[in-house]
C-alpha cells in the first residue's frame, strides 16, 4: 500500500506539471536551433511490459502509465520528454507474498524520426536516454533491492491524427539497461542482468 500511494502521488504531481512539460519540450527544441514555432503536444500512454533476460525469469508482465510532452522540432524529427510509472509482479517461487511486485519510475528523453504521410500518418523510429528507480513492494523487499538504472530506449511505432488536435498511436520500446543490481541470479552472487520491453497505446493532443 505504501508503494502504491507513493506511485499515486508521483503520477498526480506529474499530471499537474504537464503544462510545464510542454513548455520544457519547446525550450529544448529552441535550444537546438529548430524552427521558431515547433508543434508541441501532450499525450498519455497505457501499456504492458516486463524485463527480459535473467531479470525477467521471476518478474511477470505488468501495466504501465506515462505522460509525455513533445515538440515536432524539424519536419521529420521530434523530441519528447516524459515520466513513466510501471508495476511488475514478482513470481511467487522466490517471494511468499503473491501480491508482491516491483515499482518502476522513469524519466526519459527521446528523439523520433519519421515522415508525415497523407497529413495523418506518422510512422517513426526513436532513440534516447532515461533513468529509472526500481523499488520493491513490502512483500518483495526481502529478495529485491531498490536500484537506480540507466536506460537507452529504442522505439518504433506510428501516430495517427484524429483531427486538427487529437492523435492516437501505438509503439513498442526496447530498453537497454545499465547498472542492474536489484537482485542476484538464483543460487549465485552475480547480479541478474537483462533489458526491458514495453508496448503501449497513445492518446494525445497537438497544438
Amino acid at each position: 500500500m505504501r508503494r502504491s500511494m507513493v506511485g499515486g502521488v508521483a503520477v498526480a504531481t506529474v499530471a499537474l506539471a504537464s503544462p510545464a512539460f510542454a513548455i520544457e519540450a519547446q525550450k529544448v527544441a529552441g535550444a537546438l536551433d529548430v524552427r521558431q514555432q515547433p508543434e508541441v503536444g501532450l499525450d498519455v500512454r497505457l501499456g504492458l511490459g516486463s524485463f527480459t533476460g535473467d531479470l525477467g525469469e521471476d518478474v511477470g508482465v505488468g501495466p504501465l502509465f506515462s505522460i509525455n510532452a513533445d515538440a515536432q522540432a524539424w519536419k521529420y524529427v521530434g523530441i519528447e520528454v516524459g515520466y513513466e510509472l510501471q508495476r511488475m509482479p514478482v513470481d511467487s517461487r522466490r517471494i511468499d507474498d503473491e501480491d508482491a511486485g516491483l515499482w518502476r519510475n522513469n524519466l526519459g528523453l527521446m528523439a523520433k524520426a519519421g515522415p508525415l504521410i497523407d497529413e495523418k500518418w506518422r510512422p517513426f523510429v526513436g532513440a534516447g536516454v532515461g533513468l529509472s528507480y526500481v523499488d520493491p513492494s513490502d512483500g518483495a523487499d526481502g529478495v529485491y533491492d531498490s536500484d537506480w538504472m540507466t536506460e537507452l530506449p529504442l522505439a518504433a511505432g506510428v501516430d495517427y491524427r484524429l483531427g486538427s488536435v487529437l492523435f492516437a498511436g501505438a509503439r513498442a520500446t526496447y530498453r537497454l539497461l545499465g547498472g542492474e543490481n536489484m537482485v542476484d541470479r538464483p543460487g549465485t552472487t552475480s547480479a541478474a542482468k537483462g533489458s526491458l520491453f514495453n508496448a503501449n497505446l497513445t492518446l494525445g493532443g497537438r497544438f
